[in-house]
């Protein structure tokens, strides 16, 4: 890969951003809603009424939104660049209840009004693209409940990940199936096509990300190096690549990475690059002991093969070349991108003033509590801990990251200054709100989701 340099061509300006985010926004928006066009376009059925055009129409969108999810989640960095890959993955958790919920309104409308032409509910007896649709309704459903209380279930994410993609696959097919076997709306062959491109856009999709992505991977092994347990249940992996040079990234960038697997196995995690992005001998993935996968990080081998699919996210300050400084706020395990750009501010010399809050439970929790303090050396950096169990001789800011510590830690900032954020969503969401009420614009502060899945 092509090393970025972490001036001029690194610094985006924000209206090319925002011109690009508004190009995919549209794009997405054009093929949900390209479907209904289809469906009102050329000669329209008779005798259905306003109220099965209604539910058809609620069904061709609803459709198309949900295979659209397979598009969002394939990690196509020009489409998910201008927004960062955890919003995106954050829109695609509820853009699928969006769609679901305009299939199930489909389905109600014609059960309730139109019984006699949707036909029984026993399988065996209804024509078989009233039992596809139905079928695939299910399917959708498995899905949506399966994602948003996938922890609740104690679904074991790997194979949460294998059974999503496979049902995901399974719906979408039996719900064209649908389509195509009632002909109601797409008698024409120019109409039938629309759906034939749409399931071809879907299994290129699948392929891609199935396929050509581990292929390309497979070409750029790395081994692990070092295992180093850090403080408050955390470790640091090393991983060096086996040819060339560590992929380049930019700092607070993550990457999804398969250890002692192939990356056709579908067993990656994402997770925050921690090292700096000026070294290219190796990359740092820094991993707190929270369940599934990573209550087994300890025990990863020195020798152990991994792959890395990235850099992804746009949590970085090197969109930001002409900020007059820096407040970073941390808690817990999500100081590992902001240590990512600490370490790579201190390894380019910065002069910028910078000012850190972090806030973990106990003191002797504090990931990076003794780097922190060196780094003040070669930083013009603030470092504010605040502490929910402090010990008894104890003089810094006590309780969790509220809106009276935030007060106390984070002084008038110079304007223009730039807030970078990452940890859990309370945390995250009771800091934006003290920064928009103490008059922070939007664009100036930039929250790392603490989870995508």
């Amino acid at each position: 890969m092509t090393p970025l340099p972490h001036s001029s061509s690194c610094d985006r300006p924000a209206a090319v951003r925002l011109l690009r985010g508004v190009y995919w926004v549209s794009a997405y928006v054009l093929l949900a809603v390209f479907p209904l066009v289809v469906l009102l376009a050329g000669e329209i059925p008779k005798g259905g009424g306003m109220g099965w055009d209604f539910a058809m129409a609620l069904g061709f969108g609803g459709l198309a939104i949900l295979g659209l999810q397979s598009v969002l989640t394939a990690r196509f960095r020009r489409a998910t660049a201008p927004f960062g890959i955890d919003v995106i993955y954050y829109f695609h958790r509820w853009a699928a209840v969006g769609g679901f919920a305009l299939i199930v309104a489909h389905y109600a409308i014609l059960r309730i009004g139109y019984r006699a032409a949707v036909g029984p509910v026993n399988p065996l007896a209804a024509p078989w693209p009233m039992t596809a649709g139905r079928l695939a309704l299910v399917l959708f459903a498995l899905l949506i409940v399966s994602s948003l209380w996938r922890k609740a279930l104690r679904i074991d994410y790997d194979r949460w990940r294998t059974g999503h993609a496979i049902m995901a696959v399974l719906a979408v097919g039996l719900a064209v199936a649908h389509i195509q076997g009632v002909g109601y709306y797409t008698q024409a062959v120019w109409k039938g096509a629309v759906w034939v491109g749409y399931s071809a856009l879907w299994v290129l999709t699948v392929a891609y990300v199935r396929v050509a992505r581990p292929l390309s991977l497979l070409r750029s092994p790395y081994r692990v190096t070092e295992v180093h347990r850090e403080r408050g249940r955390a470790w640091t992996l090393t991983l060096a690549p086996e040819r060339a040079a560590a992929l380049r990234f930019r700092p607070g960038q993550f990457a999804w990475l398969s250890l002692g697997t192939s990356p056709f196995r579908a067993r990656e995690h994402p997770f925050s690059l921690s090292g700096s992005a000026e070294d290219r001998g190796a990359l740092r993935f820094t991993i707190k002991e929270l369940g599934d996968f990573t209550n087994l990080i300890g025990r990863v081998k020195v020798g152990e093969i991994a792959y890395v699919d990235g850099p992804h996210g746009v949590f970085t300050t090197d969109y930001h070349a002409r900020a007059p400084g820096f407040v970073f706020v941390a808690g817990g395990v999500g100081i590992a991108p902001i240590m990512s750009i600490l370490r790579t501010l201190a390894d380019r010399g910065e002069r910028r003033p910078l000012r850190l809050v972090y806030g973990n439970r106990c003191w002797e929790n504090v990931v990076f509590r003794e780097e922190l303090a060196q780094l003040r050396t070669r930083l013009p950096l603030e470092v504010v801990h605040v502490l929910q169990e402090p010990p008894p001789d104890w003089t810094g800011l006590r309780g969790v990251l509220g809106p009276a510590e935030l007060a106390e830690a984070i002084p008038a900032a110079a304007p223009g200054t730039v807030f970078f954020l990452c940890g859990p969503k309370p945390m995250s969401d009771s800091v934006q709100r003290r920064l928009r009420a103490a008059g922070v614009p939007m664009n100036r502060i930039h929250c790392e989701l603490f989870e995508m899945a």
